[in-house]
């Protein structure tokens, strides 16, 4: 069951026209990594709502903030060349962040992630960046069993924005019941 237009909205309401954009490329996505049935699709859509501030952004504004300044130099990132923390910033839907995870989402999608980062704003691959995101770190297995709050580390690394994504999260349940 795919999403519509008026399921996004109703979920995130703040998307405005971006539902309509976002619509086929959410469930081409989905489609291609098993985001399926709604304990899924409600979960991911809760998840990238928060990330992407309701579908407004697919590229992390830049400060840079002391966190962002810290993306330099970072080896766990494979961000290794001066400058690739700026130009490795979150991009996408989930927000890929890091040379090292630009270079694995490229290769799984056929695109040149290294030389032109810029194409995870493009919608079809802001969302299937994401959707190969919530794949790879096992998210669908967390979504089946409701650990929501787990989902949320995994993406986030901490709870940071908890209460926005799981209120986005129960209404994308009742929406998608």
């Amino acid at each position: 069951m795919p999403i519509t237009e008026q399921q996004l909205l109703q979920i995130l309401p703040i998307a405005g026209r971006n539902a309509g954009v976002f619509v086929p490329a959410l469930n081409t996505a989905m489609n291609r990594y098993g985001i399926l049935g709604s304990a899924r699709i409600a979960a991911f859509i809760a998840q990238v709502g928060h990330e992407s501030g309701q579908l407004r952004y697919v590229r992390e504004i830049w400060g840079p903030t002391v966190q962002q300044a810290g993306y330099e130099g970072r080896a766990d990132l494979g961000n290794t060349v001066k400058g690739d923390g700026s130009k490795y910033r979150g991009r996408g839907l989930i927000q890929i962040t890091g040379r090292a995870n630009y270079a694995q989402c490229g290769e799984a999608l056929g695109l040149d992630l290294i030389s032109q980062p810029e194409l995870l704003e493009l919608p079809q691959h802001a969302a299937m960046s994401a959707a190969w995101f919530w794949s790879t770190r096992g998210l669908n297995t967390l979504a089946d069993h409701g650990q929501f709050t787990k989902i949320t580390r995994r993406i986030n690394g901490g709870l940071t924005g908890q209460d926005d994504r799981q209120t986005l999260y129960d209404k994308a349940l009742k929406v998608l019941a």
